[in-house]
């Protein structure tokens, strides 16, 4: 039973990971705001907020802008101002990652929809239905340019603080050789954002090397990268049959902040562009671009899901959307699982909105 700092008010679905609820962030944030900073920056002990150096150098290489000092890492732990220089903690060749081949049909959170299920076939898929025996290359990217109060993989922190596992971009393309029942790689982590560069070159040289072999190439991110490589990466899904799909947090910026630790408004305008390209497609292309949404009980409800639906069904009414169960973890373990009355409104607020292809996932959860 958690309580509010601002308003007095106690109830289930107040976090004292928060401790302010949704009301006054919506309606005082002014107030709201800072109080929810303090209680993050009380409760966590790494990266508790992103490095705003008065004079520091200015990283470019996500939404964050991280402002680094001398000695000082950037919020994803894995650039650092090195007497005057940004540098990458690992070579540019290298990934900091885990990876695993995922049995398909998988647990993907597209799997409803993706080339996987044969659309596409035969170009962008082995099977005119599900590719049963074929594989998913998982990899799992350790550092993240969100903080989310709730991660569920919150595990990449220790990837990115050891820089390590890691594997060379020459190590992977082995991987996919060896493996002819591959059909696609997914990155996800923790996030791809902060490794992007290894990404896409990777993701380019498995395309060069294998001409011939359908390989779709799929992105689970928060979108908070820079325009041009999400750009970058969406053209890589769509001449793949590949999907990018953005996970997007909320609709209120100030309910994102408190949540994910940083400005979450770059990832919605950098997922308005991507749609908006590839807004119109073939109709036996896979959908290049899906979002999806974790319904975290007492903050991310209904009305933050209809206007994220309303945005989405504004560019196009078909792109898929997801929305997910919440289980608790990290450091809201004081939530419920989402209440299936809350998913059950989200879902007809989507659908509402005109949203054609709306879907639950981790339904198990539902309580």
């Amino acid at each position: 039973m958690g309580s509010c700092q601002l308003c007095g008010a106690r109830g289930p679905l107040i976090s004292d990971a928060v401790g302010v609820c949704l009301t006054c962030l919506r309606n005082r944030p002014e107030e709201a705001l800072p109080l929810a900073r303090e209680r993050r920056q009380r409760l966590l002990k790494r990266r508790q907020r992103v490095p705003r150096t008065p004079g520091g150098l200015v990283c470019t290489g996500c939404s964050n802008r991280c402002r680094l000092g001398p000695g000082e890492e950037g919020f994803c732990s894995l650039v650092r101002n090195e007497n005057g220089r940004l540098v990458r903690v690992v070579p540019p060749n290298i990934g900091v990652l885990e990876w695993y081949f995922d049995p398909i049909p998988t647990n993907c959170v597209c799997a409803h929809f993706a080339a996987c299920t044969g659309v596409g076939y035969p170009r962008y898929a082995h099977t005119p239905g599900v590719e049963a025996g074929y594989y998913n290359l998982a990899v799992f990217f350790g550092g993240c340019n969100f903080h989310c109060l709730y991660c569920q993989n919150y595990h990449h922190q220790d990837l990115a603080f050891r820089r390590r596992p890691s594997f060379s971009i020459e190590e992977m393309l082995r991987i996919v050789e060896q493996e002819p029942r591959a059909s696609c790689i997914c990155y996800f982590g923790g996030d791809p954002t902060p490794q992007l560069s290894y990404a896409l070159e990777l993701s380019h040289r498995i395309l060069e090397s294998f001409p011939n072999r359908v390989f779709r190439i799929c992105w689970e991110t928060n979108g908070g990268m820079n325009r041009n490589d999400a750009l970058a990466c969406a053209e890589l899904s769509w001449k793949s049959g590949g999907t990018m799909k953005f996970d997007l947090k909320c609709f209120d910026p100030v309910v994102g902040e408190v949540l994910c630790g940083t400005s979450t408004l770059p990832q919605r305008l950098n997922f308005e562009v991507v749609a908006q390209q590839y807004a119109e497609l073939p109709s036996d292309h896979p959908p290049v671009v899906a979002a999806s949404t974790l319904l975290v009980p007492g903050y991310v409800d209904d009305q933050e899901v209809a206007k994220l639906a309303e945005l989405i069904a504004s560019i196009n009414p078909r792109i898929p959307y997801v929305l997910l169960a919440f289980y608790p973890t990290y450091v809201m373990t004081d939530l419920p699982t989402t209440p299936r009355r809350l998913a059950e409104a989200c879902l007809r607020a989507a659908r509402k909105a005109g949203l054609e292809n709306v879907y639950l996932g981790n339904i198990h959860l539902l309580s």
